[in-house]
C-alpha cells in the first residue's frame, strides 16, 4: 500500500469539497493499494475517503488475495449472483456521507457510471479525480526509477534473445514466442504489452501484428517489447537488419537514429513536450520525410506502459526533473521499410538517463 500517496489524494478530495474518491482502473487501484487484479468484466474497485478508513470492493474470488497483498484496511467482496452496485451503493451509503463523489473519469465506463447514478441520484459527480492520479504519477521517487531501470534491464535481455532468434525462414510469430518462452524462464511472467516483431514491409505499420511472416536476407526487423517487473513497466524498441541491408534501408535507419538522439540530448528541466516533439519532427522533415512521422513523439510510463504526458507538438506541459517518458520516432514507408527507435528515459537535473541499454547502433546480423 502507498500510504503517502494516499493520504496526498485524500487531502485534495478534502481540499475539493468531496465526501469520498472511486477509483476504478486496476491500474491505478494498485498504484495506491498494492493489490494488483485483472477483474475481467467484474468491478473491481477502491473508495477514499478523506475523514474516513478507505475500503476495497472485489469479487468473491479475490477477496482473500486482496486481504494478504497487504492491504490493511476492509474488502468487501460480492458473489457472482449478487448485482454489485446494489451492495457498492450499500457499503457507501453506510460509511460516508455522499454529496459529492469524484470519480476517475478517463475509466469509468458510461454503464457503470449510469448504474451508480441511478442507485444514489442525489449524489454530485462532477469531480473529476483523474488530472490529480495524474499529476501524483507524473514524478517518479528514487524508488520508482530503481524499478524502472530493472524492468529496462529485461527489455534488454528479451532484445539479446530476439535478436538472437533471427534466421532466414524463421516468423515474426516464432521468434516472439522465443522471447516469451525465454523470460518466462527466467522469472518474468508478464509483458507490459503485446511482443512486436515485425520484418521488412510489415515493420511500415506502426501497430503491426507478428504472424507468419517470414524474414528474409537483406532486410530490417523492428522489435518493440517490454516487461512488467514488480508493478512496473519497460518499453522499448530496436530496429535490426538481418543481413547487409539496402541504401534506403540504412538512410532511413539513420534518419531515425539523427531525430532520437536529438530529442533525448534535448531532454531536460524546463524545456516543454510539445518542443522535444518538434524537434526529432524537424529532423526527420529535414530530410524529406516528414508525412511517414505518423504519430506522437512518446508518453509517460510507469505502473502502466502509457502514461501522461502525451510528447506531441502543442504539449506546454513543462518537463521537470523525475518524469518518465518514451522518445521513439519512427519512419514507416507503406510497402517499403519501417524503422522506430525508442527508449524510455528519466529527466535528471541536466539531462535524462534510458532505462534500456541496447545499442541504437545499426546491428547487422547474419
Amino acid at each position: 500500500m502507498n500510504k503517502k500517496k494516499i493520504t496526498e489524494l485524500n487531502q485534495w478530495l478534502k481540499e475539493n469539497g468531496a465526501d469520498a474518491g472511486y477509483i476504478s482502473n486496476p491500474a491505478t487501484i494498485a498504484y495506491f493499494s498494492g493489490f494488483k487484479s485483472d477483474p475481467h468484466e467484474r468491478v473491481l474497485a477502491l473508495f477514499l475517503s478523506p475523514d474516513k478508513d478507505p475500503f476495497l470492493f472485489a469479487p468473491a474470488l479475490e477477496v482473500e488475495e486482496a486481504k494478504n497483498s497487504g492491504w490493511p484496511f476492509d474488502v468487501v467482496g460480492y458473489l457472482d449472483s449478487e448485482n454489485p452496485w446494489d451492495k457498492i451503493c450499500r457499503e457507501l451509503s453506510s460509511r460516508y456521507p455522499l454529496t459529492r463523489l469524484a470519480l476517475e473519469k478517463n475509466d469509468l465506463s458510461v454503464e457503470r457510471y449510469e448504474a451508480l447514478h441511478a442507485r444514489l441520484p442525489q449524489t454530485d459527480f462532477s469531480l473529476d479525480v483523474t488530472p490529480e492520479i495524474q499529476r501524483m504519477q507524473l514524478t517518479k521517487t528514487a524508488s520508482e526509477i530503481d524499478t524502472l531501470l530493472e524492468a529496462g534491464s529485461w527489455a534488454d535481455v528479451a532484445f539479446e534473445i530476439g535478436f538472437a532468434a533471427i534466421k532466414e525462414g524463421v516468423s515474426e510469430a516464432a521468434i516472439v514466442a522465443e522471447i516469451e518462452y525465454e523470460l518466462k524462464k527466467r522469472g518474468v511472467s508478464r509483458m507490459s504489452f503485446d511482443t512486436t516483431v515485425l520484418a521488412g514491409d510489415n515493420a511500415a505499420s506502426p501497430h503491426g501484428v507478428p504472424g507468419d511472416r517470414r524474414i528474409t536476407a537483406n532486410e530490417l526487423v523492428l522489435f518493440d517489447l517490454g516487461v512488467i517487473w514488480k508493478g512496473y513497466c519497460s518499453d522499448a524498441t530496436r530496429t535490426v537488419a538481418y543481413q547487409t541491408p539496402t541504401d534506403l534501408q540504412r538512410k532511413i535507419y539513420d534518419i531515425v537514429l539523427e531525430a532520437e538522439q536529438t530529442a533525448q540530448a534535448a531532454v531536460k528541466p524546463g524545456i516543454t513536450a510539445g518542443e522535444l516533439d518538434t524537434i526529432a519532427r524537424d529532423v526527420i522533415t529535414g530530410y524529406g520525410y516528414g508525412e511517414y512521422f505518423n504519430h506522437r513523439l512518446g508518453h509517460g510510463i510507469g505502473t502502466t506502459v502509457h502514461e501522461f504526458p502525451s510528447l506531441i507538438t502543442g504539449n506546454d506541459l513543462v518537463i521537470q526533473e523525475g518524469m518518465c517518458f518514451s522518445i521513439e520516432p519512427g519512419i514507416y514507408i507503406p510497402n517499403q521499410v519501417g524503422v522506430r527507435i525508442e527508449d524510455c528515459v528519466y529527466v535528471t537535473a541536466d539531462g535524462c538517463v534510458p532505462f534500456t541499454k541496447t545499442t541504437k547502433e545499426l546491428q547487422v546480423l547474419s
